[in-house]
């Protein structure tokens, strides 16, 4: 890198609006979206899709919700005029559904455009050229009046090709390509020429597209460049301002955001932001960033694993585990603290003591959009006692007392962190049993009986100790107060329970149930133990021996 970049480098400049509006201004609904998966982010794929994933894809963004869908550049190949055919031709498109096509402003390649169309219910023609400086210098080596003739002609050229789509609804579409880069007057400039030729009005309006095609500039200057057009534009009623960015400087989404409240009408991207260098707007995080906010994106990505799947599968692309709302990783937390903040925002929100949505770290309910609770919270070496509890909670029924969960999670985090990786449910089950079910030594149960009368309890308890058999009898006033009496009176240091819980597990552990015993002896000492059995009062015994077999550890 330069040590003096501004040698080489100059900054993008302002645009005087003084008086801009866009800041002070909220969305309140969403846009007219159009996807462009079907050439602009087809066009950028290694492998371009062939037909048959094509339409897959198709149907896929008909699934969504999508209205308006830019199927391809149907003069650029066979392939493309294939396709444009095929959903013409086997009544593909729904009658709600518009086709959108993208053709440079000649000629030739406006023929082969319309003949694609034949047929078709409801198209759009979407018609560019480039205007920008270093376009018009570079690429053309044109002046500006020469770019608006060119412009002129391929409009004129549309124009009297429409009589051709008898029976066809059409609708007319031209972009300035390049236009963040343009001077914000020439951009005006020229698209007024074109609104001279196809003279829309607010009955049949065209659609002005101001495209980013690279970003050049930070969202604040997009978002003035939008609001000037909107603003100085003859005719503005008789336009859909229509905006496409990129996203080369990261901010594809916020100035896309920033742009319709500068006065956009209408949005072009693609799913999850397929396209040229690092890509187009992502169209599902900003419709799931309207959702977020209370607002009806108009799109339906209830099963966002599936759209993701497909896309993948016709792409060959894959969404990043980090992508906003799509990602594999997005709604997952390893932090210990944003664990357990998740866990006691979900559990509030379940016993219905919120009325709108706010869990911490999570901005919406991943169900919503098909995702699964079990993957919000997953835990490595960097989680907590609160995300241990929420897996063995969520996944095995394994409610732990707080206390418990301070115990356990310390020893289950240097068992991962040993592991050096994500550890499972099942593994941190496995874990738990270890350390507190399955202690048999020196303490384990062979056999235990009970009887009662005026309110005592007397326990006969046959254990093994060291794998020796002995018998204990205790007395007390319930079971395992009987046990303690009996241990106790046996030799065992003196200690009591101070507390106790159980529940059932879930149907998968053949309607046992698990018992939480703290035990505390003369010393302060205290110790968790554990026990599972189809009978409670014998997972209570379990757990009572538990708790001394790790005492004794």
């Amino acid at each position: 890198m330069l040590k003096e970049p501004w040698t080489k480098y100059r900054p993008f400049p302002p645009v005087h609006l003084p008086d801009r509006q866009w800041p002070n201004r909220v969305l309140t609904r969403a846009p007219i979206w159009c996807s462009v998966d079907l050439r602009d982010g087809n066009q950028a794929l290694a492998i371009p899709m062939n037909v048959s994933q094509k339409l897959e894809m198709f149907q896929a963004l008909v699934k969504c919700g999508f209205k308006e869908i830019e199927v391809g550049f149907p003069s650029a190949s066979n392939t493309e005029f294939t396709f444009n055919r095929r959903l013409i031709e086997e009544n593909r498109v729904p009658p709600d559904v518009w086709m959108q096509v993208l053709v440079q402003a000649r000629e030739d390649l406006i023929e082969r455009t319309f003949e694609s169309l034949v047929g078709a219910r409801r198209v759009i023609i979407h018609m560019y050229n480039s205007t920008s400086p270093a376009q018009r210098r570079v690429v053309f080596n044109m002046t500006r009046e020469q770019i608006i003739q060119m412009a002129v002609r391929g409009a004129q050229m549309i124009k009297d090709r429409l009589p051709r789509l008898k029976g066809t609804e059409v609708r007319l579409q031209y972009s300035p390509e390049s236009f963040s880069a343009t001077e914000v007057e020439f951009a005006k400039e020229v698209a007024e020429a074109v609104m001279e030729v196809w003279q829309p009005t607010p009955e049949h309006k065209m659609i002005l597209n101001l495209p980013d095609t690279v970003e050049v500039a930070m969202p604040n200057v997009y978002a003035d460049q939008v609001e000037w057009i909107c603003r100085n534009i003859r005719n503005r009623d008789s336009l859909i301002i229509s905006v496409h960015t990129h996203n080369d400087r990261g901010t594809g989404i916020a100035k896309t955001e920033l742009a319709l409240l500068a006065g956009a009408d209408r949005v072009e991207g693609t799913l999850f932001g397929n396209g040229e260098r690092t890509g187009n707007l992502d169209i599902v995080t900003v419709a799931l960033n309207m959702y977020m906010h209370g607002i009806d994106p108009g799109l339906d990505f209830s099963d966002i694993n599936r759209l993701r799947e497909i896309y993948e599968r016709c792409t060959g692309m894959t969404v990043p585990p980090r992508q906003p709302y799509a990602g594999e990783l997005v709604f997952t937390a390893f932090s210990g603290s944003h664990q357990d903040a998740i866990r006691k925002g979900l559990r509030e929100w379940n016993e219905g003591r919120r009325q709108y949505w706010d869990v911490p770290y999570l901005p919406i309910d991943p169900r919503d959009i098909g995702r699964q609770y079990r993957e919000v919270i997953r835990v490595n070496s960097q989680s907590g006692k609160g995300g241990v509890a929420y897996l063995l909670e969520n996944e095995y029924g394994i409610e732990l007392p707080k206390e418990l969960q301070r115990e356990f999670g310390p020893i289950a985090n240097d068992e991962v962190d040993r592991l050096g990786r994500e550890v499972s449910g099942a593994e941190l089950k496995a874990m738990f049993w270890r350390e507190y079910v399955e202690r048999t030594r020196p303490w384990e149960l062979v056999g235990f009986e009970t009887q009662s009368r005026d309110g005592r309890v007397t326990c006969l308890a046959r254990l093994r100790r060291n794998g020796e058999l002995v018998d204990i009898r205790g007395e007390g006033n319930g079971p395992l107060a009987a046990l303690v009496h009996g241990l106790i009176h046996h030799g065992v240091p003196r200690f009591e329970i101070v507390h106790y819980s159980e529940h059932a597990l879930s149907a998968g552990e053949e309607a046992s149930a698990i018992a939480y015993i703290q035990i505390r002896f003369s010393d302060g000492r205290t110790r968790w133990g554990a026990g599972v059995d189809t009978n409670i009062e014998l997972a209570g015994v379990k757990a009572v021996l538990s708790a001394l077999n790790r005492a004794s550890a």
